[in-house]
């Protein structure tokens, strides 16, 4: 067996089913799940409606580059939304389809990695698991870099030493952040753009949550948004990874894609093409109906924004939380430990919510992801408020 697989950690669902098993919680209240970040809002009607249409492609195999209509359809759609220059972004060049970011995500990883250097993966703590998990596994060790509430839960990348840059092979970002739901500026992505050119690293950036947004003038930039800015159209080691899960509710649909650098695309193209992942065909044009509709993304922009509002005005006075600049998670800090805020919630209320710690490391004695939890407000509107005023008992019974 392959022996980096013993320094994985347990995923954080694991510690969460262990934390939650040890008690047993009120039979009086229906379980509210805010744990798992998956969508429930519904499927768009149209995009299952073109799946079912297309099942006789499953007597075809798909190939690994996806189909050309795809491709061009992503192609429009990242230049209009991110401001590219008109016919930078190329289909045949710079966009593969993925069966979902987490695939894609850690077999980026094994390809970009080269295990037979000192290598350091850089990625923000807390953090999504599969940043370090590609790493241990491509041979690469995890440096991790604290997402802190007094700089904006955004690493401070300026405090980062020469050496760490120097044994830099890949720079994870996640913006909007799981889980913090924190955004990286332009300006900050275009620093990071040139410290990539000086100690010549690529930087991958995590933006499956880019799509839910609070204010429609404002979407959140792209780190291939930064490059255009630059007037650095070839996306010069930089990678975008973007999907359908969030933007569209079709988690189960596994459809996203990367873009970017054309020389690392063709390399990953040729990693992929072993892997054996291709996208069924019937996926494919589902995925170009999703890509292609705006209006039930704004739809569901605005289901957020309800549920955002009615749960804050509840929670205000109650946690230390506030809403973040994008995404459906809320980073609360917590008065107890987050683990027995967790645990305890659960057995008094029937509510689930994931201890940060869990999706954080310790570095130099300090998990920047403790006395905080993460809620994800993916349930229905009725059931988020209901949840809220939970949490609110629950923490005014610790108050007494």
């Amino acid at each position: 067996m392959n022996s980096d697989l013993q320094k994985l950690h347990p995923y954080p669902f694991e510690k969460l089913n262990a934390l939650k098993a040890a008690v047993t919680p009120t039979a009086s209240l229906p379980h509210i799940a805010l744990s798992i970040g998956e969508p429930k809002h519904p499927a768009p009607s149209f995009v299952t409606e073109t799946l079912a249409n297309n099942l006789s492609l499953l007597s075809n195999y798909p190939s690994t580059k996806g189909l050309l209509e795809l491709r061009k359809t992503i192609a429009d759609w990242a230049t209009q939304r991110f401001q590219l220059a008109a016919g930078s972004l190329n289909p045949e060049q710079h966009i593969l389809p993925v069966n979902g970011t987490r695939e894609a995500l850690f077999a980026f990883t094994q390809a970009v990695v080269n295990r037979s250097d000192d290598a350091l993966v850089v990625t923000p703590n807390p953090f999504y698991q599969i940043y370090e998990g590609a790493a241990m596994l491509a041979g690469a060790q995890p440096y991790y870099l604290p997402c802190l509430d007094s700089q904006g839960l955004i690493p401070n990348f300026d405090q980062v030493d020469a050496s760490v840059w120097q044994r830099c092979q890949l720079l994870f970002l996640c913006s909007p952040g799981n889980p913090t739901g924190a955004v990286i500026d332009t300006a900050t992505l275009k620093k990071l753009i040139a410290l990539a050119d000086q100690y010549d690293f690529v930087i991958a950036s995590d933006e499956c949550y880019s799509e839910l947004y609070f204010d429609e003038q404002q979407p959140p930039a792209g780190l291939l948004q930064a490059c255009a800015e630059l007037g650095r159209n070839d996306f010069k080691r930089c990678v975008v990874f973007h999907s359908l899960s969030k933007r569209s509710n079709l988690p189960g649909l596994r459809s996203g894609f990367v873009a970017g650098d054309a020389g690392i695309m063709q390399a990953f193209l040729l990693y992929r093409t072993y892997h054996g992942c291709a996208m069924p065909i019937q996926h494919q044009h589902a995925s170009i109906a999703a890509w292609q509709d705006e209006a039930h993304v704004k739809q569901n922009r605005e289901l957020y924004r309800q549920k955002f509002s009615a749960v804050l005005d509840i929670l205000d006075g109650c946690l230390d939380v506030a809403k973040p600049d994008a995404g459906f998670y809320l980073w609360a800090k917590t008065p107890i430990c987050d683990q027995d805020f967790a645990q305890q919630l659960f057995a008094q209320q029937h509510v689930t919510v994931l201890p940060g710690q869990f999706l954080g490391r310790e570095v130099d004695g300090y998990n920047p992801g403790q006395q905080h939890i993460r809620m994800a407000l993916v349930a229905s509107l009725d059931e988020c408020i209901d949840a809220a005023h939970r949490i609110k008992a629950f923490v005014s019974s610790l108050n007494l």
